[in-house]
């Protein structure tokens, strides 16, 4: 494997940056992925084992992460980053930010941490990606975000609920109790 440069991975991370920010204001998931992500990329998120999202090369990570789960009901929100940590063998770490629509009444946003493990192949090019973030979180974010009426209809109801549900089913004994 051909080894980057830091700053050859680093403007890798900076072109994934800016290209979220440009999509979190256009709602177009899709417009960056031949730029970035290598042809045969493979593409991972599991959300808390109760749903497996992956892509096998960059038509299939348009048609599920970037195309159908990203542009249903996330309008308003933004995923600005936190940090990106270069390490070896082309490997980088990004610490991002689910950020929701409005802030609350303190003033902080309603969000939720996720972190990204990516691999780049001797194009600089993403290769592989594997998501991370806690799931319950973002649920119990949801709920606050619909107290404040800041939820999204369809977010809720195509997105939300589901997740929610398979959450539940996957704890024994189904409801958990409180301690």
């Amino acid at each position: 494997m051909v080894k980057l440069e830091h700053t050859v991975m680093q403007g890798t991370a900076d072109a994934l940056i800016a290209a979220h920010q440009r999509a979190s204001q256009t709602n177009d998931w899709t417009a960056f992925v031949d730029r970035i992500y290598a042809r045969d990329c493979h593409y991972v998120c599991e959300y808390a084992g109760v749903m497996r999202v992956e892509a096998q090369g960059i038509d299939e990570i348009k048609a599920t992460h970037y195309g159908r789960d990203m542009q249903v009901g996330w309008e308003g929100w933004t995923f600005p980053y936190e940090g990106v940590y270069v390490g070896s063998d082309n490997r980088l770490v990004t610490h991002w930010l689910n950020r929701g629509p409005g802030k609350r009444a303190d003033g902080s946003y309603y969000q939720t941490p996720g972190v990204s493990f990516i691999t780049l192949d001797a194009d600089a090019r993403i290769c592989r990606q594997f998501d991370l973030f806690d799931l319950a979180h973002q649920m119990r974010l949801c709920d606050e975000l619909e107290v404040a009426g800041l939820l999204s209809e369809r977010l809720k109801e195509e997105w939300v609920i589901p997740m929610k549900q398979r959450l539940s089913d996957a704890l024994p004994g189904g409801e958990p109790t409180s301690p």
